[in-house]
C-alpha cells in the first residue's frame, strides 16, 4: 500500500472518530502533498516525495515549536508537538544511532580513496544510500565521528 492511501485512510479514520487535531494536520498534509504533485506536474507522488513533504511539515513542526517555548506559548508549542507526532506516523522507521553508525563506516569504505576525507561527498554518498531512513542531523554527526576517528 502506497503512503498516500495510507494517509487517505488514516483521514477518513480521523473524521469517523471526530479527532480535531489528526484531522487537521491530515487535511494539512493532503493539501502539502496535492500542491507538491502540481509544482512538479505529476498526478501522483512517489513514496519518496511522500516522505520529503512529510519532513519538511515536521521541520516547520520543529522551527514552531521552538519559537513558541522561546516566546512562552506552550500551549501553542505543545499543539505543534502533538502534529509533528502525527506527521512522524507516516515516517518509515528510522534506524538507531548504532546502526547509522555500521552503515556509514560501510559506505564510507566502499568509496574511492580521494572521496574519503571530502565531508560534502561522504554525505552525499551517504545520505543516497540511507534514503529517508535516517534524520539528516544524525547522518551528519555519524560522518563527522566515522572521518575523525
Amino acid at each position: 500500500m502506497s503512503l498516500i492511501k495510507d494517509i487517505d485512510a488514516a483521514f477518513l479514520q480521523a473524521m469517523k472518530a471526530k479527532n480535531e487535531i489528526d484531522l487537521s494536520v491530515l487535511r494539512m498534509l493532503k493539501s502539502s502533498l496535492k500542491n507538491k504533485a502540481i509544482e512538479l506536474i505529476k498526478k501522483e507522488l512517489e513514496d519518496a516525495e511522500v516522505v520529503a513533504v512529510i519532513k519538511s511539515e515536521i521541520k516547520k513542526r520543529k522551527d514552531s515549536v521552538e519559537a513558541y517555548t522561546q516566546g512562552a506559548r506552550q500551549d501553542l508549542a505543545d499543539r505543534e508537538q502533538a502534529e509533528m507526532v502525527v506527521l512522524e506516523k507516516f515516517l518509515p522507521t528510522q534506524m538507531s544511532p548504532d546502526v547509522l553508525a555500521a552503515k556509514v563506516k560501510e559506505i564510507v569504505i566502499g568509496l574511492p580513496e580521494a572521496e574519503r576525507s571530502d565531508f560534502g561527498k561522504v554525505m552525499r554518498a551517504v545520505m543516497a544510500e540511507l534514503k529517508g531512513s535516517a534524520d539528516g542531523a544524525a547522518v551528519s554527526v555519524a560522518v563527522k565521528a566515522v572521518l575523525a576517528g
